[in-house]
């Protein structure tokens, strides 16, 4: 998993029937300062994630076992909205 925070969103007319229905997001990593990398990823949303949310994103099979993503041809998933980060004892990230 990594982290990353949702930068902006990806409008396809045309795709695989199996994406039909689904919101796709392009997700920046971050550090755990919270600084955005220069590294994206479109990850489908499974979780109803919104433009500037710190999320956790699965990728490669591991993408397809949650119930919203089940054999889609998906290779990222937003798959968890993030509320807090600590780290050793010290909160970094705070919704």
């Amino acid at each position: 998993m990594t982290l990353g925070k949702v930068t902006g969103t990806i409008v396809a007319t045309q795709k695989d029937q199996k994406l039909v229905g689904s919101k796709l997001m392009v997700v920046q990593d971050i550090d755990l300062n919270g600084e955005v990398d220069r590294k994206y990823t479109v990850a489908v949303d499974a979780v109803g994630a919104g433009i500037g949310e710190i999320v956790l994103v699965a990728t490669g099979s591991s993408a397809r076992q949650t119930s919203v993503t089940s054999n889609k041809p998906i290779d990222a998933v937003i798959m968890a909205i993030v509320d807090t980060v600590e780290v050793a004892g010290k909160v970094r990230y705070y919704k």
